[in-house]
């Protein structure tokens, strides 16, 4: 459907912002919902930057952000939801927002995550502990956190627009300003609006991660950095470049030794750790890593029985649950069946 190609696209869109035509678009979208258009439009660079920028506005009056987005949408919602009637409405977000939901909301809440963060270490008093990790503590980051929700989030907001788009024209505005920039926050007399990442880098799953620098990253150098879509610390790249497995087996921080694990490979991390096989049957072999603070990794080989080109037989290495007690067991698992049940015809 070109509809849903062209807010995919909008949805991963990097690089500069045609900011003449988002400015319209806000315009636009001010007008719409019966407001006067801002006096001025302010440019950031990116979220962090929008936030500051916000906050140094001055006199901007109020956040205008429930007449120019809240109730639109909620009234075209409504409107749509009468006119298709529930299994209609239904329907029609299966095959448009849906498929975007994921991409763009993991997005938001990190970007939101990471800029509540920043601020709040930025301005800790001297003394003051850090938050731990994932916490950002503190009056800054409470007030941070407010201005982040009166942010209208252009382009991660794609997945409703795509639901919404050539249903009517009351959202023309806010569609323009998300095909063109990123996040931008209305005020009575002014709107500060957001560059679009420099860089955006998934995986073939589309989870967010890079092994060699920022999975996020915009021209200011605000950035996230993911690995499969976890977060990392910014050096873990460089980590991942001088990975050992005995480097692997003292990290503490277990989430981080799991995508240790992944990039490091589980049959060479086995191989290279001394790992003995705990059992072997017709399915094939079962070992076992355990790990200090974190559940046991366990793992099934199976040899492929029909021979490459070359003559020799493919392995394989299966992830199967910690508490998987035979080969078997595992391989069975990986078919969604129990044990007992596995009875392959032909082995491949």
């Amino acid at each position: 459907m070109e509809q849903m190609q062209k807010w995919r696209t909008a949805a991963v869109a990097t690089g500069p912002a045609d900011r003449a035509a988002a400015e319209d678009g806000i315009r636009l979208a001010y007008r719409s919902a019966g407001l006067a258009e801002p006096e001025r439009i302010v440019w950031a660079d990116s979220p962090l930057a929008g936030v500051r920028a916000v906050r140094a506005l001055g006199d901007a009056g109020r956040s205008v952000r429930d007449e120019v987005r809240t109730r639109p949408w909620a009234q075209e919602r409504r409107r749509l939801h009468d006119e298709l009637g529930p299994a209609g409405w239904t329907a029609l977000w299966g095959r448009t927002g849906a498929a975007l939901w994921d991409t763009t909301r993991d997005l938001a809440d990190r970007i939101r995550e990471a800029v509540a963060e920043r601020i709040a270490e930025e301005e800790r008093p001297a003394g003051q502990a850090p938050a731990p990790a994932g916490e950002a503590a503190g009056d800054a980051a409470t007030g941070v956190r407010l201005l982040l929700l009166d942010a209208v989030l252009g382009q991660h907001d794609a997945a409703w627009l795509a639901a919404f788009d050539g249903r009517g024209d009351r959202l023309a505005g806010l569609a323009r300003v998300a095909g063109h920039a990123g996040w931008w926050w209305p005020y009575e007399k002014a709107a500060v609006v957001c560059e679009r990442p420099a860089e955006l880098h998934r995986d073939e799953l589309g989870r967010l991660g890079s092994g060699v620098g920022p999975a996020l990253a915009f021209s200011d150098g605000f950035a996230l950095h993911a690995w499969r879509g976890m977060p990392v610390p910014a050096d873990f790249p460089d980590r991942l470049a001088s990975l050992t497995a005995e480097r692997i087996r003292t990290e503490e921080n277990a989430e981080l030794r799991r995508v240790m694990l992944e990039f490091y490979g589980y049959d060479r991390y086995l191989d290279e750790s001394g790992a003995q096989p705990v059992h072997r049957d017709e399915a094939g072999v079962l070992w076992r890593i355990a790990l200090e603070g974190d559940e046991d990794v366990a793992m099934v080989e199976v040899v492929n029985s029909t021979a490459e080109p070359d003559g020799t037989f493919r392995t394989y290495w299966l992830r199967v649950p910690p508490r998987t007690r035979t080969a078997k067991e595992g391989v069975a698992w990986t078919f969604g069946l129990d044990e007992a049940d596995y009875e392959p015809l032909v082995q491949t």
